[in-house]
């Protein structure tokens, strides 16, 4: 009787796993992904014709077939005005190592198709030796890439070295185009109050700043704060970018839902091992879509309300999870 039960159960897990394997296997899931950003930058721009929308890694749907031998994606690139790639020419193994060669000319041949088209480039290195952040900036300026050495990964604090901003400036900055330099500084935990927070980047003189549109608790910045923010310490401007991911949800933002964890909407995946609180999210179901853009209480529009130049978007890799 045990093994005829035990057969019965193993059968139903057999269907089952098809079955879920049938749905998932008939979506493409790069270009799920690019519809989703081409959604995004459709809806921001429609609001405000000047918004950046700017994907971080995940480069390879920059390519028609998401190789390097592809053609570019012509309806894609068009719809952002960017890319963002992390360790490309430190931390991809482990910080303040030097990432491949192998890995960093693969990583570079989609950045070029970007770049050839006109896009800005942005790329982080993880590194904290000042002979390494010196390289990395050297190594990406002569990519005609823009770039930020981060001596901490989880981006919460802005570098002392190296003492002068590489390629400090004192221009006011109108267009993503004419940035030099930028800082990624997403989580403000460091920061005791707002007031600190604002008053250590206005002491800066960044071209771009890349940050969270939340404080301490869900609290968000307010548009008063972000033109606050928009101010150089040399008396220039320049242009604010908001972080947000799209391809996992976080349990500690405002849109979280305590029901969730009893009962998880059919979005909701598992929970990303390396991050706690970060769960994988089916990107391409409309009810996540619906949380990001599109509507007045997504979290597009908050970002856009509160006066931001653009968005930051992170998690676009996620096609290598269902993949």
């Amino acid at each position: 009787m045990k093994k005829f039960i035990l057969g019965i159960i193993l059968f139903m897990f057999i269907i089952g796993s098809c079955n879920e394997d049938t749905t998932l296997g008939n979506l493409d899931f790069k270009a799920e992904m690019r519809t989703f950003v081409i959604g995004i930058s459709n809806y921001s721009k429609a609001i405000k014709s000047d918004f950046y929308v700017i994907p971080q890694n995940g480069l390879e749907l920059v390519s028609d077939n998401g190789e390097e031998s592809g053609n570019p994606h012509a309806v894609y690139i068009a719809a952002i005005d960017g890319n963002g790639q992390e360790d490309l020419f430190f931390g991809y193994s482990n910080d303040n190592q030097a990432t491949s060669n192998t890995e960093n000319t693969y990583l570079r041949s989609f950045l070029d198709i970007s770049k050839d088209a006109g896009n800005t480039i942005l790329t982080t290195d993880y590194c904290s030796t000042p002979s390494k952040m010196d390289d990395s900036y050297t190594q990406n300026n002569t990519n005609n890439y823009v770039s930020f050495a981060a001596d901490h990964r989880e981006l919460d604090n802005i570098p002392t070295y190296p003492t002068s901003i590489y390629n400090e400036n004192n221009d006011s900055i109108t267009n993503l185009s004419e940035i030099k330099n930028f800082l990624y500084l997403i989580n403000p935990e460091n920061f005791n109050t707002k007031t600190d927070f604002i008053n250590a980047v206005t002491a800066t003189n960044y071209d771009l700043i890349i940050m969270d549109l939340f404080f301490h608790d869900n609290e968000p910045f307010t548009n008063a704060e972000i033109q606050q923010l928009r101010i150089k310490a040399n008396g220039g401007s320049r242009l604010m970018i908001c972080y947000m991911s799209i391809g996992e949800a976080e349990d500690y933002r405002y849109y979280w839902n305590a029901d969730w964890n009893r009962k998880e909407p059919d979005w909701l995946d598992k929970e990303n091992p390396n991050w706690a609180g970060n769960f994988k999210v089916k990107y391409w179901n409309q009810d996540w879509k619906s949380i990001i853009y599109g509507n007045d209480n997504s979290y597009l529009k908050k970002i856009i309300d509160a006066g931001f130049d653009g968005v930051y978007l992170d998690i676009i890799d996620a096609f290598e999870y269902y993949e």
